[in-house]
């Protein structure tokens, strides 16, 4: 009898996220993949999270999970906007735009390929891309 290759009761493998923690206890994860992205956006980020992505070019779906629920301050919305910047095509562009709205009101057209979703009631910020400092 032949092993079977496709169980359809396997588990998806997790995302494969960039993670990173914010001042405040605030964590922010950034897909590596369109599959990544997709779980991420879709799947892990509750709806009260915040999701961002830089406009009109390749990059990353990055999700901040609030530290308890609590409403992030512009400054940690404006950390999560620059570590999406720095995740993605915009890297080395200087001042870079991004969206940013609530994990609620993203969603995924029918048919739209991996990587792909559609926001509504998007909040642009203005940043230069970077990564948290590791101290």
């Amino acid at each position: 009898m032949a092993a079977r290759t496709n169980n359809p009761r396997r588990r998806p493998e997790p995302p494969r996220v960039w993670t990173y923690t914010l001042p405040g206890g605030h964590r922010v994860m950034a897909g590596k993949t369109d599959a990544d992205n997709d779980r991420l956006s879709l799947k892990i980020a509750g709806p009260g999270d915040w999701w961002f992505h830089v406009r009109g070019m390749p990059g990353s779906h990055v999700v901040l999970k609030t530290a308890d629920g609590q409403e992030p301050d512009r400054e940690t919305l404006e950390q999560t906007a620059a570590i999406a910047a720095f995740h993605s095509k915009a890297r080395s562009g200087g001042v870079v735009a991004v969206s940013g709205t609530l994990a609620r009101y993203v969603t995924k057209p029918r048919g739209a390929k991996p990587g792909s979703v559609s926001i509504r009631k998007e909040r642009v910020f203005k940043v230069r891309p970077a990564l948290p400092d590791a101290g």
